[in-house]
């Protein structure tokens, strides 16, 4: 059984999209007076979407309207219909809640089923699952896609490494799914033993934080694992499992049945053109419980206009470049930790891993610290530590137009962790 239409072409996915959209503002506003104010406020008329370009005259909605009505905001649903819920971890203020009918777990898992299938995984697969379960959605979705697909689901979540490290060796793991930090600390415990040759890792599926290719290659390079996959979602959005990087690894495919993906830009809040980069706005189109209209989810990347040599005919956008929410200013200049990290991923014997640190001298002028790991093989050739350190500030300065001291350290001296690494200190008053 195939969870990925095949018939599936342009033209179903306009068509598909637009009944979709009709239904769920009809849903919201039915079913949901947060979502009728909001509509109303706008002047919007149920009847009043005729096509997908009707899409821009509708209200944004944003991370500030899972404050109204808490604990069940943008609930559009009965109550009793209401099955389950999740949230977000709240790091950043009241966490987001999240409703789920019995329909959207079931369609989560089919979607999520799909991300798999598109990794190449099969009912011989054995999937480690090391992302967290409880409130958040990341450790449900993956089991819950896991059993849909019909692989073995092995639900560790972020355990101890030695606990990771006996399943990998005594269920003969061929599936590894976590935060690229997780699977780091997971590979380098394997280096460190020499077990490489000893475990079955065939595929990994990366989640919830953006990742340089030189930390991806290190961790392939270690577990000799055949693909890395990315996968996206969100907690709003179901929670893991909206598209996946396909084996070509040049865009993730989403599901263009349950989801428009719109590219706009942060500031005017207009839709850009496919292609250009700007953050990224979803519309459901089949949620019951907790639906989202035009949801401004603050991350960066881009839609790909061209066709997958795959074959798959789902529609494609670029890896998550960063957020909007996490800019930081230094010295008048805006910057992307994620423009650290692209800069650092072009410099050979750079490691993965960095920490940006922002301080204050006593005249009250900014100063930035960068801490970059050397790889594994430490610097080659006749560079000094401070020489290479010199090098790469002179490359921020080049292309970030910004002064900033590197603190070169040696590999692994910066922490790991089970789940999102933290990159940006700032210690400014």
């Amino acid at each position: 059984m195939s969870f990925i239409p095949s018939d599936m072409n342009e033209e179903k996915i306009n068509k598909t999209q637009c009944q979709g959209l009709k239904w769920t503002l009809n849903h919201v506003y039915e079913n949901s007076l947060f979502y009728r104010k909001k509509l109303q406020d706008s002047g919007f008329e149920p009847g009043d979407i005729t096509s997908l370009d009707d899409l821009e005259n509708l209200p944004f909605t944003d991370k500030q309207d899972f404050l109204e009505d808490y604990p069940f905001p943008l609930r559009s649903a009965p109550m009793e219909d209401i099955v389950r819920i999740h949230g977000s971890s709240g790091t950043t203020g009241k966490r987001k809640i999240l409703c789920y009918t019995a329909r959207d777990i079931d369609n989560w898992a089919n979607l999520f089923a799909r991300c798999y299938e598109l990794a190449g995984l099969t009912k011989q697969d054995r999937v480690q699952i090391g992302v967290g379960y409880g409130l958040w959605t990341a450790g449900a979705g993956f089991q819950n896609g896991c059993e849909r697909l019909g692989a073995m689901a092995v639900p560790l979540g972020p355990a101890n490494v030695e606990m990771h490290i006996d399943m990998l060796l005594d269920l003969q793991t061929t599936v590894f799914c976590s935060t690229a930090s997780m699977a780091l600390l997971l590979a380098e415990e394997i280096e460190k033993r020499n077990l490489a040759s000893k475990i079955n890792l065939k595929t990994i599926i990366l989640g919830a934080e953006r990742h340089s290719l030189s930390m991806r290659n290190r961790i392939q390079q270690i577990t000799g694992a055949k693909h890395i996959h990315d996968i996206y979602g969100m907690t709003e959005l179901y929670g893991p499992g909206t598209g996946l990087d396909c084996a070509s690894h040049n865009g993730i495919h989403f599901w263009a049945d349950y989801f428009i993906f719109e590219i706009i830009d942060p500031v005017t809040l207009k839709p850009l053109p496919v292609g250009e980069e700007g953050e990224l706005v979803v519309t459901t189109l089949k949620k019951e419980g907790s639906p989202l209209i035009r949801y401004r989810t603050h991350d960066v990347t881009r839609l790909i206009p061209e066709k997958c040599d795959c074959g798959n005919c789902f529609p494609k956008h670029d890896r998550i470049s960063g957020r909007t929410d996490d800019m930081f200013i230094f010295r008048a200049v805006n910057i992307y930790p994620s423009q650290i990290d692209d800069i650092l991923n072009k410099i050979e014997d750079a490691g993965s891993e960095y920490q940006i640190h922002l301080a204050q001298n006593e005249d009250g002028r900014d100063y930035m610290t960068i801490r970059v790991e050397k790889n594994a093989d430490g610097v080659k050739g006749d560079d000094s530590d401070s020489g290479f350190a010199d090098m790469i500030s002179r490359e921020i300065r080049k292309k970030l137009l910004v002064r900033s001291h590197v603190e070169l350290v040696d590999y692994g001296s910066l922490p790991r962790t089970h789940g999102k690494s933290v990159r940006v200190f700032d210690k400014r008053v």
